[in-house]
């Protein structure tokens, strides 16, 4: 009967092993399901236009963040529809596909290091990068070229280029202060990139009547 017994045993560990897994799995789909992800957020105002529009039509927002918002419930399939359609018409899409979610992402860390954090400017971007997105930089890297038609750093030195500008419409900085804010070696550097980026030089881009500025989600 012993033999009977321990078999028994490790019947029921084994089943109770497999009930915790289901469960866990279960929680972790749950968790997942109630994240969505939404593409062209670069600012505070879309976090408050997107939050606007989930609690309009009743989807209660735990969170919203830029890119990203986790609700209270699992999305139904009607209901995702439904947001689609709200968020369209205000330039915003939902991103389904995982390896676009991981590109998006890249995106609003780069912008959030340019235009928000300027005193992070000096991080080693392929290593903040990779430890952001839990991924290794050439494999960032890649998917980012396969998908976006460029590469991380052009695209990194787009939005400097565009932040520099926004400074530069300020008036309240110098060329050596806003270089040394954007983490320029230089002046000359700094010229030199903005020149290749614009076609003129700072000082000629503030002397201009109209200065083209492109939005964040169209770099």
């Amino acid at each position: 009967m012993s033999w009977w017994r321990k078999d028994t045993t490790n019947i029921l560990a084994a089943m109770l092993i497999c009930i915790i897994f289901a469960i866990y799995r279960l929680y972790v789909f749950m968790e997942t399901d109630r994240n969505i992800y939404i593409k062209n957020m670069v600012c505070d105002r879309c976090v408050m236009v997107v939050r606007n529009v989930l609690e309009r039509l009743g989807l209660t927002p735990l969170s919203v963040e830029l890119g990203r918002a986790e609700l209270s419930a699992p999305l139904a399939e009607t209901a995702r529809q439904t947001l689609r359609e709200a968020l369209t018409p205000l330039g915003f899409e939902l991103i389904d596909d995982p390896r676009i979610r991981t590109v998006e992402h890249i995106k609003r860390l780069i912008i959030e290091l340019v235009h928000h954090q300027d005193n992070r400017l000096r991080t080693n971007l392929s290593q903040y990068l990779a430890t952001e997105c839990r991924h290794d930089y050439g494999t960032l890297s890649k998917l980012f070229s396969e998908t976006q038609g460029t590469t991380i750093e052009k695209y990194f030195i787009a939005q400097k280029i565009e932040r520099a500008k926004e400074l530069l419409d300020y008036g309240e900085l110098t060329l050596n202060e806003i270089a040394d804010r954007l983490n320029y070696s230089s002046t000359a550097h700094l010229s030199a990139q903005f020149k290749a980026q614009t076609g003129c030089t700072p000082r000629q881009y503030r002397q201009q009547k109209e200065r083209a500025r492109i939005p964040l989600d169209k770099i």
